[in-house]
């Protein structure tokens, strides 16, 4: 047996197209606007990821200058310690060099001393022994003279 085939009216097909079509539009209505406030919603999270990233990178901009900045100024630190250090250690040794002088001063005082006090040893030595040669020439120009008047008194008894 052969089916029979069935005939459907052209307006019967043309609403039942009409209905499926308003159906399937009814259907994808939500689904579209759905997927239209997600594409705003996606277009928001882009340009809010656009300026958080925008924010990002002027952060990191911000840290790399501030990076630099500590780093420069870790450098200077360095050296103004260095120089402080060096500046320590050169005053340190000016003071023990100094000290050192001051302790050869002292030293060089105490031999001046020592020398002024033996130079005027010796120089009241030699006053004493000058004053007693003078004492001694005195007495000796004493008994020549006083040999000399007895010669002559001698000499004038005898004639």
């Amino acid at each position: 047996m052969t089916a029979a085939k069935l005939e459907i009216p052209e307006a019967i097909v043309s609403a039942l197209g009409d209905w499926v079509q308003q159906t399937a539009e009814a259907a994808v209505a939500g689904p579209r606007e759905a997927l239209a406030r997600t594409e705003e919603v996606l277009q928001a999270a882009r340009a809010e990821l656009a300026d958080t990233t925008a924010a990002r990178d002027q952060a990191k901009a911000l840290a790399d200058e501030r990076d630099e900045e500590i780093q420069q100024l870790m450098a200077e630190l360095r050296n103004a310690r260095s120089i402080a250090t060096d500046a320590l250690v050169g005053k340190a040794k000016d003071q023990l060099a100094i000290e050192g002088k001051d302790a050869q001063l002292a030293d060089l005082r105490a031999q001046i001393e020592r020398n002024v006090a033996a130079a005027a040893a010796l120089s009241d030595a030699r006053l004493t022994a000058e004053m007693e040669l003078v004492g001694a020439v005195t007495a000796r120009d004493n008994y020549a003279a006083e040999i000399k008047e007895l010669r002559a008194r001698l000499a004038a008894r005898h004639s």
